[in-house]
């Protein structure tokens, strides 16, 4: 088999496989971006505390030296 067959072959069943996806609903869409907003909050939140935490520990440290 030649690879301009196999590459047909591939793109045709790229093809089919793209027409069975389904797409989510405006509603849903829109949780799920409220869902990575929150989540994007929450990581940002810990890692401030986290990099607050660390530099009062170093500061501690350093003055204690």
């Amino acid at each position: 088999m030649s690879v301009i067959a196999k590459t047909k072959e591939y793109l045709s069943g790229v093809g089919a496989e793209a027409k069975r996806v389904t797409w989510p609903g405006r509603r849903e869409l829109w949780e799920s971006t409220l869902v990575v907003i929150a989540f994007i909050f929450i990581l940002a939140v810990t890692t401030l505390v986290c990099d607050k935490l660390i530099e009062g520990f170093i500061k501690i440290v350093h003055a204690g030296a």
